[in-house]
């Protein structure tokens, strides 16, 4: 498995295994947003989704990318059909993951864990020292897997948010 950044090379150090691509090597959109449309169909497919109306439309996550153009993460197929994301950035104190997923059909090969790896990696490089992620209380599958991995709940504080634009509008996918 090859682990990818804008420079294939740029984060050889994280490499494992054969050079060439396999079902789920990992690449970053690299501001290729001719690749949105595939990513928006594998979003379409998770059940239980979240997708905002105003910054998960082509427009806020390109204006997403532009601002964190090395650090987000998608796996695909020999054949190139995306198979995973992660909108991955910063805000130069801390990093925050988005959108994690892997189709249905792909899970439990791995595949979610090295793009969570290569995501790290880039923001590490990045001099980001901590990473957040939101996982919905009833994602079950979700927060299986970041407990599986090392993460940790914080049980410790709350999280709130305060909406300025009312047109950014969430919508749960009924997918799967």
């Amino acid at each position: 498995m090859r682990y990818t950044a804008r420079d294939q090379s740029e984060y050889e150090g994280y490499a494992h295994g054969p050079q060439h691509r396999r079902p789920g090597d990992h690449r970053h959109p690299s501001h290729d947003h001719r690749r949105l449309p595939q990513v928006y169909a594998l979003w379409e497919q998770i059940n239980g989704f979240a997708l905002r109306s105003v910054d998960d439309s082509a427009a806020g996550i390109a204006r997403f990318l532009e601002r964190n153009p090395a650090t987000s993460v998608v796996a695909e197929t020999a054949a190139g059909l995306i198979v995973g994301s992660i909108l991955a950035g910063h805000d130069g104190r801390q990093g925050a993951f988005y959108h994690v997923c892997v189709a249905a059909s792909y899970r439990k090969h791995g595949i979610g864990r090295r793009m969570v790896r290569t995501a790290l990696a880039t923001l590490h490089a990045e001099g980001i020292s901590k990473v957040t992620l939101v996982a919905f209380s009833s994602n079950e599958v979700g927060n299986a897997f970041w407990e599986r991995i090392g993460w940790t709940r914080r049980p410790d504080y709350n999280s709130y948010e305060f909406r300025l634009n009312e047109e950014n509008i969430i919508r749960f996918v009924k997918g799967e």
